[in-house]
């Protein structure tokens, strides 16, 4: 499959972080940017100020002047958590502030589209709304911007992706990737930048010695936190406050409670939450609602504060997420099948895969290119059909190919073969006329080919070391678990190093066991591998192994111990 190896990170100057912190705690650290000790509180008073952010203040003007006048406000979401977070954000801030004409919209994915279109602006409209509120959308909203200013109505725009060379003729535009927006921190997703708007909106009253001064913003962090870990943007130093900050707020259980409700249909506790587990739990069963139905329930859910109506609707999301699984794993052996067709080598596989079967389902085609790409490590487009004339398509790339750049190349080769996309380094969304789907991954591939260089599609676990064996201890477990959250751009620390088998076993269907002992040591330590080659593993011959890992706490009936999570694993045989 794809070329891998395991790489340990080079020492850097830590000598700026406090001598009390362990040495290697010290390298983490560092090598992932933290420049003070003060850093490492993540307290709400390390928070960027919104000054520094492009038109937030206009907007938030506008947003006092709808509210005073009793203006119909009308929030248009997205159809993803990101997006479901930051609609649930502004309804429940801005009842706060004084709104009492509030309203949402959120298009459907099979019939509407993506974003601020003329359709939801009618829509908008006809509810007597003269003030719009984009939320992780709009930056792209050209003919829904146009068709609003024909009909008298202001739009706002918060959004966080990508800007193309010219921007909507809107009210106002709050995202941190304008190429004009001088805020320090380009990484808010979508209900961040929401955020950012409330607190622009709160010192606006404050200096006008309004009641919406009192209003305390941080009640909804549990949702900034929720949206932030779902849309995977990077935790930079100010994301990692928000996560942190909101997180608190869950695992003390002063959340929504259909946050609490989606972690319990997931079996999690609160109060030992870790912010991975937003992520792995309740996010995917709000991202279900958007894929296989309708968003608004994922919505509903986080916004009502009636016991038995949020269970139900947990229990709905929950089974959507179910049955989003079985339809992934459908399309997920159909994918293996294209793949089989193929010489699975480094030769063979082209630079960029485009994948596509007329009956996937639209909903899933993301999370399919996701685990693909994974696979096979070089960037998936995963494309169903939409209707008659178009093909819907959702791309995932790997460190280093811009998938977004890579796709507006094609459209600039040939923009007929493009009728619609945008998104991020990482992913994208497009839409292709059947007609040229064809023309489209030829001129996909030779782009593919001549951006991305091999080296880029080898996989690279990086280390931070080997721990010593006095570091395999439930101390420095605690101690790594209390620096995170982890995520994207703060990665969680991988430490390599060779161990004794003392004993290998499968648990479940494909999960491999293991008791090790480090070299030159005599404790033990206890280990699992999920999902390993039932080829390969257990193998009685392997008296040593090398393994990446991650040193987790494990709990299990109210018992914590020390187990290493691992992350790939070599038999060595001496």
């Amino acid at each position: 499959m794809a070329l891998f190896s395991i790489q340990r990170r080079e020492q850097v100057v830590d000598s700026h972080l406090p001598a009390n912190i362990p040495a290697s705690i010290r390298q983490v650290l560092a090598r992932r940017g933290v420049k003070h000790a003060d850093e490492l509180t993540l307290s709400a008073q390390g928070l960027l100020h919104f000054g520094n952010l492009k038109d937030v203040e206009r907007a938030a003007e506008r947003i006092a002047l709808a509210i005073s006048q009793q203006q119909g406000i009308c929030i248009v979401g997205d159809f993803d958590a990101d997006g479901a977070t930051s609609t649930a954000l502004l309804m429940l801030a801005l009842a706060q502030f004084g709104a009492s004409k509030l309203d949402y919209l959120v298009p459907n994915r099979f019939t509407d589209g993506y974003g601020l279109t003329p359709k939801l602006v009618d829509a908008a409209h006809a509810e007597g709304s003269t003030l719009i509120i984009t939320v992780d959308n709009g930056i792209a909203a050209f003919n829904g911007v146009e068709r609003a200013r024909a009909l008298g109505i202001d739009v706002i725009i918060t959004d966080h992706h990508l800007p193309g060379s010219q921007l909507p003729d809107a009210y106002a535009i709050v995202n941190p990737a304008r190429s004009d927006c001088e805020f320090a921190s380009q990484s808010l997703a979508g209900v961040g930048v929401a955020f950012y708007v409330l607190l622009a909106l709160r010192a606006y009253y404050r200096q006008q010695e309004h009641p919406g001064a009192q209003v305390n913003v941080a009640t909804w962090l549990d949702l900034v936190a929720l949206g932030t870990v779902a849309d995977v943007v990077p935790l930079d130093y100010n994301n990692r406050i928000l996560v942190q900050q909101g997180l608190a707020r869950i695992k003390a259980g002063r959340c929504r409670p259909g946050i609490l409700a989606l972690l319990k249909a997931s079996g999690r506790e609160p109060d030992k939450l870790q912010a991975s587990d937003l992520g792995f739990t309740v996010a995917p069963r709000i991202n279900a609602a958007g894929r296989l139905d309708d968003i608004q329930v994922g919505i509903e859910c986080l916004l009502s504060d009636d016991p038995d109506r949020v269970r139900v609707l947990a229990e709905q999301l929950d089974q959507l997420n179910r049955e989003r699984r079985t339809t992934e794993q459908s399309m997920r052996e159909d994918a293996a099948e294209y793949l089989a067709q193929i010489e699975l080598d480094e030769g063979a596989l082209p630079a960029i895969l485009s994948l596509h079967q007329s009956h996937w389902h639209q909903g899933v085609i993301g999370i399919l290119a996701g685990r693909i790409k994974e696979q096979v490590y070089r960037p998936v487009i995963a494309f169903a059909d939409a209707d008659e004339d178009v093909v819907k398509g959702s791309a995932r790339s790997v460190p280093g190919v811009h998938i977004r750049d890579l796709l507006e190349r094609v459209h600039t080769l040939a923009p007929h073969t493009i009728s619609a996309f945008g998104g991020h380094a990482m992913a994208a969304g497009l839409t292709v006329p059947k007609q040229h789907f064809a023309e489209f991954n030829r001129v996909l591939l030779d782009v593919a080919q001549s951006w991305i260089d091999d080296e880029l599609l080898q996989q690279v676990l990086w280390s931070d070391g080997e721990l010593g064996s006095d570091e395999l201890s439930l101390e420095f477990a605690r101690y790594i678990a209390q620096l995170g959250p982890w995520g994207q751009n703060f990665a969680e620390p991988v430490f390599d190093g060779r161990f004794r088998v003392v004993s290998q076993r499968l648990v479940g269907d494909k999960h491999l066991k293991l008791v090790l002992q480090p070299e030159h040591a005599q404790q033990s330590v206890d280990a699992i591998a999920f999902n390993v080659d039932l080829e390969q593993w257990p193998d009685p011959q392997a008296d040593y192994v090398h393994i990446a890992y991650k040193v987790q706490l494990n709990e299990f009936r109210g018992r914590t111990s020390l187990q290493l999570m691992v992350e790939h694993i070599t038999a060595v045989r001496l």
